[in-house]
């Protein structure tokens, strides 16, 4: 697993990182919101950035393509990049996402660092070795297992988010707190994200990323445990999926909370997941959350999306994680089309929609 370092002195451990290696060449990825907001900041901590090369793409999971990857590509081979330069991934999910897979993959991989800048980038993407790309209306279709050499944690470039940033990314932080115990969730059910100091923060984003590395750590290329962060992640893939089609973007983390409802219904129903629980988690998402609306029109292409989720092994078969309570998970439990529909009809319910 690669280094986690939680810290706000950003800089000064990007330098002692790049101090430790064989004097690369330093090439940044950005995308337009980071290109502009956080990597000035980023320059004052550590002035060598200052003569990297920086590559920026366009912002939003939309533009998580193999045309993007072909982009950066090409700048690296322009400036005649070699393995042992470094490619530093400052920004969100994307940025991560797709400069792993470019690192991964450029002359059978270069060194990479990400440094996210958004709490669904500390939590989750940026975190875990997986790397990739949307392809053909698909979710992460394309992609590789690789680790960063290391990457650095901090809370301190988030006072560049909006407050449905911060929901986004809190989002999988509320997942993993259904994966790890009753009195984990209880506690960030109770937290107030949008209120919180910077330190504080950060010890808790700590706390929590270290339940997915412990599942991690135990299962990186997926074979059994890991499929348990999976939690809530085949109904969100299909509403993003969905809503990429209608050209109308959702973010990633107001997905999962909705897709996380869709689970522990199914939880419920197939494993007697404590009904307090459930309606108290749908209850948190209804007031934080704008609903992922649809109606059952929709429940053939949401269906469609599901059965092209790579965690599918048989045509027909719907691949779930699910949770007999909070801090245990069921994984490679098959669902069918029924089960899912009747489990969406009742989310709506929920969501009032």
């Amino acid at each position: 697993m690669n280094d986690l370092i939680f810290t706000n002195s950003v800089g000064k451990s990007l330098a002692t990182i790049v101090a430790g290696m064989n004097e690369p060449r330093l090439f940044v990825l950005t995308d337009a919101n980071t290109s502009q907001f956080v990597l000035p900041r980023l320059v004052e901590q550590y002035p060598a950035l200052s003569t990297a090369v920086n590559i920026t793409v366009h912002a939003g999971d939309f533009n998580k393509t193999l045309d993007a990857a072909r982009d950066v590509w090409k700048v690296l081979i322009d400036h005649e990049a070699s393995r042992h330069d470094v490619l530093i991934n400052v920004g969100g999910g994307v940025v991560t996402d797709l400069g792993g897979f470019v690192a991964s993959t450029y002359r059978r991989g270069m060194h990479f660092i990400n440094i996210p800048t958004t709490l669904l980038g500390a939590v989750d993407a940026s975190v875990g070795g997986k790397n990739g790309v949307n392809f053909g209306g698909f979710k992460n279709q394309i992609g590789t297992f690789a680790v960063a050499d290391a990457t650095i944690i901090s809370s301190c470039f988030f006072d560049t988010l909006t407050d449905r940033d911060m929901l986004s990314g809190y989002a999988e932080m509320l997942k993993h707190a259904l994966l790890d115990s009753p009195k984990m969730l209880a506690r960030l059910l109770a937290f107030n994200v949008l209120e919180a100091q910077s330190a504080d923060l950060l010890a808790l984003i700590e706390e929590n990323v270290k339940v997915k590395r412990s599942i991690v750590d135990a299962d990186f290329r997926e074979a059994g445990p890991r499929k348990a962060l999976n939690l809530g992640h085949t109904a969100a893939h299909a509403f993003e999926s969905l809503a990429m089609a209608r050209r109308s973007p959702i973010p990633h983390g107001y997905a999962v909370a909705a897709g996380c409802v869709v689970a522990l219904v199914l939880s419920h129903l197939k494993f007697k997941f404590p009904s307090d629980t459930l309606h108290a988690f749908a209850a948190y998402v209804r007031e934080h959350y704008e609903p992922v609306e649809f109606t059952c029109d929709d429940y053939p292409a949401l269906l469609n999306y599901m059965a092209h989720d790579k965690k599918n092994d048989h045509h027909g078969i719907f691949n779930y994680t699910l949770l007999k309570a909070p801090g245990k998970p069921m994984v490679n439990v098959a669902l069918t089309a029924e089960d899912i529909t009747g489990a969406l009809d009742i989310y709506r319910d929920l969501m009032g929609i």
